[in-house]
């Protein structure tokens, strides 16, 4: 891995957090640099920089290369990487990603079958995922879409205590959706 770049390239699925040009990599002939605690040290040369750097051992990062002159910073440049990754991870911890599960179903489900799609639908919402009901109509079923409508209601009528419903039952073309969102244990305390 060359030494610009923090974490990995995508070809190991992981992105790029950052490119930023350090020591000799930096090209501008004057900077405005900022010591390693933070301290304003004024513009000068490149190869100043470059040596109060070096002196203390640390590296001469471009962290504002559009600024003119651009700003360079001394710090710990391995150092710096290791907490920008450890902030990336901390944030994918915290996010949380919404899933959508799709069950369908035709207007004249048999009882048992209903209960058996019931369940898995309970499975998903018990798992905190959203459920996209679908119901499919063919041919002059399209006629009688009521029935479709009454499955609906009643399977959320049926679901009442653990999923609201985000989105009402509605026709799109041939088929009727509607989507219910899990109630969260929190919520249900109350």
């Amino acid at each position: 891995m060359p030494p610009f770049l923090c974490g990995r390239t995508t070809e190991g699925g992981v992105a790029i957090i950052g490119k930023l040009r350090i020591n000799e990599m930096i090209r501008a002939p004057q900077v405005r640099l900022i010591g390693a605690e933070g301290e304003q040290l004024g513009i000068v040369q490149i190869d100043e920089a470059q040596r109060i750097a070096l002196e203390q051992d640390l590296d001469l990062v471009e962290v504002a290369p559009q600024a003119e002159p651009p700003v360079c910073k001394i710090m710990d440049y391995s150092k710096y990487c290791y907490e920008q990754d450890q902030k990336m991870k901390a944030a994918r911890k915290k996010q949380s990603i919404i899933v959508v599960k799709e069950m369908k179903m035709r207007p004249k489900i048999d009882i048992h079958d209903y209960e058996t799609k019931k369940k898995h639908v309970v499975r998903f919402l018990g798992q905190g995922n959203k459920v996209k009901v679908t119901i499919m109509f063919r041919g002059r079923e399209m006629t009688h879409t009521e029935l479709g409508l009454n499955l609906l209601n009643r399977l959320a009528d049926e679901l009442a205590d653990m999923a609201v419903v985000e989105a009402k039952p509605k026709l799109d073309g041939r088929n009727m959706t509607m989507v219910l969102n899990p109630i969260h244990v929190e919520c249900k305390k109350e």
